[in-house]
């Protein structure tokens, strides 16, 4: 089994998304997210994954989707957060971005279909992000 584990950032009314540097999904945009780490917290995975990919310092501030899919005989889950966005930088993993860029929501939801990595794993937590469908951080609990 696998855990993904990200954040949609949010600043005036727009979406920041990164763009893939990977084969299998180049100049693909996406969620900033990744892979959970060994002997991680789900909260302490996607900050650091959040800040690998977009060099932003964020604030987990609620839950936006939990899915899960099989491939080949494997289980992802993925664990998406809103944030608060604490510090801006212009630092992030260029190995693995590309770029980084705002969208407006109706953008992604609606026009860039044929850009997006996946498209339920990028359009879901946006729209539960834009219609304000958001579960509370308390949920999580850290054991």
């Amino acid at each position: 089994m696998h855990v993904i584990v990200g954040g949609v950032l949010e600043k005036e009314g727009k979406v920041l998304l990164v763009q893939e540097a990977k084969k299998k999904c180049y100049k693909k945009w996406n969620i900033p997210a990744g892979h959970l780490d060994c002997n991680e917290t789900l909260i302490q995975g996607a900050i650091r994954e959040i800040k690998e990919e977009t060099g932003y310092d964020v604030e987990l501030t609620g839950i936006l989707n939990i899915a899960n899919r099989v491939i080949e005989d494997d289980i992802l889950v993925t664990i998406i957060f809103s944030t608060k966005i604490l510090k801006e930088t212009s630092d992030y993993m260029t190995d693995e971005i590309l770029d980084r860029e705002w969208y407006e929501y109706d953008d992604i939801l609606k026009n860039m279909d044929e850009e997006l990595r996946d498209l339920n794993f990028v359009k879901q937590p946006i729209a539960n992000l834009k219609n304000n469908k958001i579960a509370s951080i308390d949920i999580v609990n850290e054991l």
